[in-house]
């Protein structure tokens, strides 16, 4: 099983194919340890998939298996509720992001 946030923010990142180069710009703070874990912890769900580019030098390219691209409607429902409470409670999650660490 997936646990985390992180997971859950790394399939939203994937609906288009990744690297692990894109994972990484768009999950600031995210340490490289924790993001190939928790990719492994994706692919071992069958959430995504990976396609070998090249092997010198070594490039990767992940995809949402059908399995993971059920999860979108979920993400959309959970992504709206967590805006509508920031905003509800004036949270600015961009200036604020320190106190999410």
């Amino acid at each position: 099983m997936v646990n985390g946030n992180c997971s859950f923010c790394s399939i939203y990142t994937i609906l288009q194919k990744k690297s692990y180069s894109d994972f990484k710009a768009n999950l600031p703070g995210i340490s490289e340890k924790m993001l190939s874990q928790q990719l492994k912890e994706l692919e071992r769900d069958k959430l995504i998939a990976k396609n070998q580019l090249s092997v010198k030098p070594n490039r990767v390219e992940y995809f949402l298996t059908a399995r993971g691209q059920s999860l979108g409607p979920l993400y959309e429902f959970i992504s709206k509720w967590g805006i509508d409470y920031l905003m509800e409670n004036n949270i600015d999650y961009i200036k604020d992001q320190h106190l999410y660490k």
